[in-house]
């Protein structure tokens, strides 16, 4: 019975530990949670990290979660944030979409080099590719059925900054390596905490309000004098809070429990 003394419930592992957190786990089916889960459940004022799936239902429902639906909707999905972007007027670097049928139009549209990206659940910048010349077009798209390609913007850096509740919690450079032209960690990026601007955190805020992504990290370049958003990442990593000595985990406890989680 002790369950029923933590203030909060949870089914997705974010807050496990958090002792005002009633993590249940994500099972398939809902008659997989015990009677008095179930009850935890529906009862909840809100649920906390629903997972995509439940996040759906909830939403139906009217129960309030945390993060919102719109968050887990456009994780991992390129085509669909970058349609929202464009619709949204939100600055973005050219990008088209090509069917298989299309293929042949691409050339058509974009010069050498541009990039293209494997469209869905890619992360890390593995699906990632500069392509320079018509042969590393075509391996691309011996890969892809739909393609997505985007103009190349040159960059030594592009800026990340996570937000919880739409307010900025951590910003930092993401530096390429001399070997790679990506900027993601895991192919070499550095992570640089020095002179953030200031000013382009009111934009971010905006821009994830109006997309209502509220646990997320932006990933923007600033070229010519204007700020570009690439995308939008809701598994945004750790290595930025362990160099400042942050735990995520803890970052969003305080946040809960100051109230300024769910406002």
């Amino acid at each position: 019975m002790q369950q029923l003394h933590h203030r909060y419930v949870a089914l997705g592992s974010r807050l496990v530990g958090v002792p005002e957190v009633s993590t249940l786990g994500v099972k398939p089916n809902f008659y997989d949670y015990s009677k008095l889960e179930q009850q935890q459940i529906l009862n909840a004022a809100v649920i906390l990290y629903p997972t995509l799936n439940y996040a759906q239902f909830f939403t139906t429902m009217g129960k309030r979660i945390f993060p919102s639906v719109e968050t887990y909707l456009y994780a991992d999905e390129k085509i669909k944030q970058t349609t929202l972007f464009n619709m949204l007027a939100i600055p973005h670097p050219r990008t088209r979409f090509y069917l298989q049928r299309d293929f042949s139009k691409i050339l058509n549209d974009f010069v050498f080099p541009f990039i293209a990206k494997i469209p869905r659940a890619s992360a890390r910048g593995r699906g990632v590719f500069k392509i320079g010349n018509p042969t590393d077009l075509d391996q691309y798209l011996q890969q892809v059925k739909t393609a997505y390609i985007q103009e190349y913007i040159p960059h030594e850096k592009d800026l990340r900054v996570i937000l919880i509740n739409y307010e900025p919690v951590l910003a930092y450079w993401r530096r390429r390596s001399h070997d790679d032209f990506r900027t993601n960690l895991y192919q070499g990026g550095q992570i640089d905490f020095a002179d953030i601007p200031d000013d382009i955190m009111p934009v971010v805020q905006d821009y994830a309000r109006r997309c209502k992504f509220n646990d997320v990290g932006l990933d923007l370049l600033e070229y010519g004098g204007k700020w570009y958003v690439i995308e939008a990442n809701m598994m945004y990593g750790r290595e930025g809070f362990k160099k400042q000595n942050l735990v995520l985990k803890e970052v969003i406890r305080s946040k809960l429990l100051a109230g300024t989680l769910l406002s």
